[in-house]
């Protein structure tokens, strides 16, 4: 089968679509036949070598956290679900490989019928790291949250998500995506110097919590929340040095070294959430951009141009 790897860090065309031999479905997982997979801003940074110090790396590595497609294998001990059934889901953040032609996946829900393949391939790792934060960060009804970089791939999502909680959300973006912030039921504002006053007039009351997609501004998203505990980033490599959490899912190695060693717990529980959300109609996985497996390259570069409001997807 196809999958795309990289052998070296380096730009995004030394990303690239080889043959290598198709998983199976162990205890637990299934395995699905991909129709549609997402382009993760953490393996671009890891493709970039921005995270060799962080993140340990065996090359080659097959990219790829979270794909959708239709069920072929069912491993022991699973219930729920059949052969041919539609899904969508993430792979063990151990083994990856979710941009291929066959993935196994480790948690799983129901394909939304709202939803079409690209959205459902983009869905999960969004859904689950917006979970993941906003339950760290206790948001609920009648709270105020900002989100900082609103208009991405998490923070496109994580918007609609406090939004659904019964929060009230603010979001940064570009002046040109404040439009489509709006689409997404979020007030929006602009990034950059003079961010605490602009939030203070949009937020007299002022903000219960501060959810970073962005990074490199944790002095003003502190100043703003009040409280260093009200801050959580997953975009923030000097959070340590503000007393600020980074959440994120990455594991380990044998050593303990990497940002692996103080992983969060994976959200997974937010994948049934997306689906009751998707059926009411309150949660759309916005898609900036698609390219067939064999354009991941280009879907590299679209990515790491920060230009894409959104989630980027490969389909198969």
């Amino acid at each position: 089968m196809r999958a795309v790897v990289f052998a070296q860090f380096g730009p995004p065309n030394v990303v690239h679509v080889v043959e290598v031999v198709a998983p199976h479905a162990g205890p637990s997982e299934v395995r699905i036949a991909v129709r549609a997979s997402g382009v993760s801003t953490g393996e671009v940074l890891i493709r970039a070598g921005k995270l060799a110090d962080m993140v340990p790396v065996t090359f080659p590595y097959r990219t790829g956290f979270e794909a959708a497609g239709v069920v072929d294998e069912v491993g022991e001990g699973v219930t729920g679900v059949t052969v041919g059934d539609q899904v969508f889901g993430m792979a063990s953040p151990t083994t990856r490989g979710a941009n291929a032609d066959h993935v196994v996946l480790s948690a799983w829900a129901a394909k939304p019928v709202a939803w079409s393949w690209e959205e459902a391939g983009g869905a999960a790792g969004s859904v689950e790291t917006a979970t993941r934060v906003l339950d760290r960060l206790g948001v609920t009804a009648g709270h105020t949250v900002l989100v900082n970089g609103a208009a991405g791939a998490v923070g496109s999502v994580a918007v609609q998500v406090a939004a659904a909680r019964g929060a009230i959300v603010i979001g940064t973006a570009s002046e040109r995506n404040h439009e489509f912030l709006r689409s997404l039921g979020t007030v929006p504002t602009t990034y950059g110097p003079g961010l605490p006053d602009r939030i203070r007039r949009l937020a007299p009351d002022g903000v219960d919590a501060v959810f970073d997609c962005a990074g490199g501004a944790l002095p003003d998203l502190i100043a703003i929340a009040g409280d260093t505990a009200r801050v959580v980033t997953i975009a923030d490599f000097a959070a340590a040095a503000h007393k600020v959490h980074l959440s994120h899912g990455a594991p380990a190695d044998r050593t303990g070294k990497a940002v692996g060693s103080g992983a969060d717990v994976l959200a997974v529980h937010g994948l049934d959430i997306a689906v009751r959300l998707a059926k009411s109609g309150r949660l759309h996985i916005p898609v900036a951009a698609t390219f067939p497996l064999t354009g991941a390259a280009a879907a590299h570069e679209l990515s790491e141009a920060h230009h894409a409001p959104g989630r980027i997807v490969l389909i198969n």
